[in-house]
């Protein structure tokens, strides 16, 4: 329930507060006085967009702040989603600086725009004049309708349907994924068998490259090496010499101790050479040229090279891990098969249930159709269309949507005997205005809402049924706070507060004024809007008869 509403430097309004009782408030005062101000800074705590051009004065800035009661309605669990704190007396305040900046705060703590807007709808409805054409919109009547169901069956059809939605999306990516598969599993298995066949090993390449050096240069190393035994080898080799060194020192050793020490030394270097050449003698008869090996090594070393280059890498540890990942691109290729077939199986089980709950859903908005055809048609009646008939009419829709397999639609005629046609084709604006009044004063008393806001919803009404439409707000008061701003005198009199917003001249500048009437003020006023201003006597004695 809105209890307080204080604003500060908003359009024509410097300032002023004003406090609601928890009834009916009706706000009067002629036109472009400003009685819509209120709902505009009100949209601004509801996290509506923020503009300097609502600043009276544009070097101060513009300050809006509400205190609401809250503490029936539940909202703690959404208090805690934005880490919040929680006070059954909710205080919400806008600030618009001058630089344009704007601030919003939570029972004095800052909150972003997106907090104030899930909250509207728990605390307020506005409606004004222009909501009344979404009474025709197919979406509108279809809510309208469930608002009158047992409240599981659209919950339950919608997860269903969520579930269907998300499962046909993952088939379409398997399929596309599969069809993408099917282009390169073909070349895939080719690459994948080429390297298979291959079988290479890790160090294969290091040693073929070896071997190709040494077989291109075979006959070089044996002549290297005949070479080499030539000088060392045989009567005038180097070994030879070393031993005939050796004998000439080998009479003198005792002669000095560093002459047993070359002789020591040149025994080394004999010993040294010789198994140098026998060494030398082994590698020489190792060496083979075989122009077979050589063309094998050449060939293989030609595949890995090829390869190599085929798959961007440049050894065989990284073609090892191309031919890795290419058995795993094969096998999930075959694994998605059995994927595919799995979502299929899933979509058409979902799908099952799915149309069942869809049943189910038209089923429970029928029997709320006729529900709410039962207790629209006294409304009606009371609002001087008593031969008025309404109807829900429940048609399949082409297909499955996210609200059902169903056409909703409000069939309406205002006139005895006429035949029934959709609310957009033959309602009035003033049947229409009456008809969502109606509508509000049900379903509020459904959803439970603490205030309701009428904005000149009364508009194409008069007379009798004006009186009639304030009985019906006057009774929605019962059950929550209702708050019209009206022009109808007949409207205003079932009030249990009165507000005024006059214009008026101070200074150089034009700014509102809101404050509530005493009765006597509100005589005066009623009187006004009945006649002129002075209000005849008559006038006088008919608003006292209708506050009466």
């Amino acid at each position: 329930m809105l209890k307080t509403l204080h604003i500060e430097n908003y359009a024509l309004i410097s300032e002023s507060d004003i406090t609601f009782d928890g009834n009916f408030t009706v706000i009067t005062g002629e036109t472009g006085a400003g009685k819509s101000i209120l709902l505009g800074a009100l949209g601004l705590l509801l996290g509506q967009r923020a503009d300097t051009q609502v600043l009276y004065d544009r070097e101060r800035k513009c300050l809006v702040e509400a205190t609401f009661d809250i503490s029936h309605l539940g909202l703690q669990p959404l208090f805690e989603q934005y880490d919040a704190d929680y006070d059954d007396l909710l205080i919400l305040r806008r600030e618009i600086l001058p630089s344009a900046k704007s601030r919003a705060f939570v029972n004095d703590s800052p909150a972003n725009l997106q907090f104030l807007k899930e909250l509207a709808p728990h605390i307020l409805d506005i409606h004004s004049q222009y909501q009344t054409l979404t009474l025709t919109e197919s979406l509108f009547q279809t809510q309208l309708v469930d608002t009158f169901s047992d409240g599981q069956a659209l919950p339950q059809y919608q997860a269903l349907y969520r579930e269907y939605v998300d499962l046909k999306h993952e088939l379409e990516q398997l399929t596309a994924q599969d069809a993408e598969n099917s282009k390169m599993h073909d070349y895939n298995r080719f690459l994948f068998d080429e390297l298979v066949a291959a079988n290479l090993s890790d160090d294969e390449q290091q040693l073929l490259e070896e071997e190709a050096r040494l077989l291109e240069h075979t006959g070089t190393i044996k002549e290297s090496l005949s070479v080499v035994n030539g000088l060392c080898d045989g009567d005038e080799g180097a070994v030879a010499r070393l031993i005939a060194a050796k004998g000439s020192l080998a009479h003198i050793t005792a002669y000095h101790s560093e002459i047993e020490t070359l002789h020591q030394r040149l025994d080394s270097c004999i010993i040294e050479l010789q198994d140098l050449l026998s060494d030398a003698a082994s590698l020489d008869d190792r060496l083979q040229y075989s122009p077979e090996r050589q063309a094998f090594v050449t060939e293989r070393l030609d595949l890995i090279y090829r390869l190599q280059k085929k798959h961007g890498v440049d050894s065989i540890p990284a073609l090892l891990e191309v031919k890795e990942r290419l058995d795993q691109q094969l096998q999930e290729a075959d694994n998605l098969d059995d994927r595919i077939r799995q979502v299929m199986e899933r979509v058409d089980d979902v799908f099952a249930h799915m149309q069942r709950a869809a049943d189910s859903l038209t089923s429970c908005r029928q029997q709320a159709g006729h529900l709410l055809e039962q207790q629209l048609l006294p409304v009606l009646s009371q609002l001087g269309m008593a031969a008025a008939r309404i109807v829900v009419d429940i048609a399949p829709a082409a297909d499955y949507g996210s609200m059902g397999h169903d056409v909703v639609r409000l069939l309406f005629n205002a006139n005895q005997g006429g035949n029934l046609r959709p609310l957009a084709d033959v309602a009035s604006g003033g049947e229409l205005s009456r008809l969502m009044l109606a509508v509000k004063s049900i379903v509020t008393q459904r959803n439970l809402l603490p205030t309701i806001i009428f904005d000149e919803i009364d508009s194409g009404v008069s007379g009798d049924i004006s009186v009639a439409v304030g009985s019906i707000m006057r009774q929605m008061a019962q059950h929550m706070q209702v708050i019209a701003i009206t022009h109808l005198p007949q409207i205003a009199a079932k009030a249990s507060q009165h507000l005024k917003v006059a214009k008026a001249l101070e200074g150089d500048r034009t700014i509102s004024h809101i404050r509530p009437l005493t009765l006597d003020e509100r005589i005066t006023e009623i009187a006004v809007m009945l006649s002129s201003n002075p209000p005849t006597s008559a006038a006088l004695q008919t608003a006292r008869e209708l506050i009466s």
